[in-house]
């Protein structure tokens, strides 16, 4: 058995050391030549290689008309007509941008119309007369304002059901009338009411409530001339200045019959008894996603348990036992805010107001992102800061506000602007409080055109003469990027927006796909959703 296969394995050597091994070479006339194949793209990159030059590029196919978004790299640009679906992939300027060598690239999201959303598709015979004002408050309105003339579709909304007593939930986007839809019907119910006895303290029957100093001012000389042309009388109590200071604000006489105040200020009086909330009326929180946030939230929450909010509108009709409407106002929708409704009041008395355009990209304003190193920022900045300052400009133009995420930051970029002798002024939390309403009150006035500040410039300050926006530092989330880019465009604004972000860390890479992906799907931002 053994034999037998050792003579099988002999006999198969054999035949193959015996068959005719294969060979390139040609044995004859007629054999062919063997083929190699070879890649285009190797043989192509190989020629570059040996005549040490690149060949032109291909043309780029670009759709005719205008763009949504326009990008360095033709290819990623969408025609304003085409709109992604949700499951549709969408292929993203910004996808690459968190390697490294993607600085330098950028892209833009174009305007889509020339109007703010808030004065879009508005009947031109729409006037307040129709949502139930009375003479007075709109003769009050056409004195103080009179290039106010038509409601805002914000305005159209909120008005009527404030009017009925109905608890607002306003969410709406920036610069879109949201401070006038709760001040007139506010007005209107004081007016409606008689007066009571006078306390011992001062006990206001309207209360604005805003998280800043600024806003504060800003919301109170928006209503002290309505106020003053109705015998009504307007008063401001913000924080950092000390009891003293407080005690002197609320010393005054006559005593205020709206009182517009930030929570601390508020929460200080009412602790040491210095003002009471027994006669209030109306109860308006001024950008209440911010005021709902961790650092006010223990302070509003103090506030709404001293105020006898009205389960609905039957509690209000008993003028001798006042109770307070609740109105919360925001650019976006506030977190837990049924939660804390839930322990002031019934959930079923509050209506919601939502605009279209809420938690979107502003059509109206263009938003370019720029890819940047760290160290690139400040040569990004400069020739653009030279090109809007007085010293450097030959024609018109409007104010420019730079955002950065914290207080050295600012002092740091200013330092370097007085270096390149660019004139501006600089606003941030850790300034006095008297000399940030004094610099903010100076470039509204126009004393200078450039304004260096972190967020506490993003909330609610009117800003119309603002034309451009510049993110020096990216914002640290979609919430703080919706209020910077809504510093501009906003309704009055006699100029065109436009923002643009440097973009540096992956964490900023992340923010911008988001918003790039909701610009190409016209939709929302994703997370800002109510909670």
């Amino acid at each position: 058995m053994a034999l037998a296969r050792r003579t099988r394995l002999l006999s198969l050597v054999a035949r193959l050391l015996l068959a005719p091994r294969r060979t390139l070479t040609v044995r004859g006339p007629n054999e062919p030549l063997p083929v190699v194949r070879i890649p285009r793209a190797l043989q192509r990159r190989q020629e570059e290689r040996q005549s040490g030059q690149r060949s032109p590029p291909r043309p780029v196919l670009v759709r005719p008309g205008s763009l949504l978004i326009s990008a360095r790299r033709p290819e990623l640009n969408q025609p304003a007509r085409l709109t992604l679906g949700p499951w549709e992939l969408a292929p993203l300027a910004s996808r690459g941008w968190k390697n490294r060598r993607a600085h330098g690239d950028h892209f833009s999201i174009e305007r889509a119309q020339h109007e703010a959303p808030a004065l879009r598709n508005l009947s031109p015979k729409g006037s307040f007369t129709d949502l139930g004002l009375e003479r007075r408050v709109l003769s009050a309105l056409q004195e103080a304002a009179p290039e106010v003339v038509r409601p805002t579709t914000v305005q159209s909304s909120t008005i009527p059901p404030l009017l009925r007593g109905r608890h607002i939930l306003c969410a709406a986007e920036t610069g879109s009338g949201k401070t006038l839809g709760y001040l007139l019907p506010l007005l209107q119910r004081l007016l409606g009411q008689p007066s009571l006895d006078p306390c011992r303290i001062p006990a206001p029957r309207g209360l604005v409530l805003v998280p800043s100093r600024e806003l504060a001012e800003q919301v109170r000389a928006v209503a002290q001339p309505l106020g003053s042309s109705l015998g009504l009388q307007v008063r401001e109590l913000g924080g950092g200045h000390g009891m003293r200071r407080i005690r002197l604000q609320l010393s005054k006489h006559p005593p205020a019959d709206i009182l517009v105040a930030t929570p601390g200020a508020l929460w200080k009086a009412l602790k040491t008894q210095l003002i009471s909330l027994e006669q209030l009326s109306f109860l308006v929180l001024d950008e209440a996603d911010t005021l709902l946030d961790e650092s006010f939230l223990e302070l509003v929450d103090y506030i709404l348990e001293g105020s006898h909010i009205a389960e609905g509108p039957a509690d209000l009709k008993d003028p001798f036992n006042p109770k307070a409407q609740l109105v919360l106002v925001g650019a976006t929708f506030p977190e837990g805010v049924g939660q804390l409704l839930s322990k002031v009041a019934s959930l079923d008395s509050l209506t919601t107001v939502t605009s279209d355009k809420l938690h979107c990209i502003m059509p109206h304003v263009r938003q370019t992102f720029m890819r940047l190193k760290g160290t690139e920022k400040v040569t990004g900045l400069v020739p653009i800061l030279k090109q809007r300052d007085r010293a450097y400009r030959t024609g018109p133009a409007g104010s420019v506000l730079v955002f950065c995420n914290c207080s050295s930051t600012v002092n740091w970029l200013g330092y370097i602007l007085d270096d390149h002798k660019i004139q501006h002024l600089r606003l941030q939390g850790q300034m006095p409080a008297s000399m940030r309403a004094g610099i903010f009150q100076s470039f509204r006035k126009g004393s200078r055109d450039i304004l260096l500040c972190t967020d506490i410039a993003s909330r609610g300050l009117d800003s119309t003469q603002v034309e451009l926006v510049i993110n020096y530092d990216f914002p640290l989330t979609l919430q703080d990027y919706i209020h910077r880019a809504g510093r501009v465009g906003r309704v009055g604004s006699e100029v065109p927006g436009t923002v643009v972000s440097f973009v540096t860390h992956p964490w900023d890479v992340s923010l911008v796909q988001k918003i790039e992906l909701a610009a190409r799907r016209r939709r929302s931002l994703p997370g800002l959703g109510p909670q």
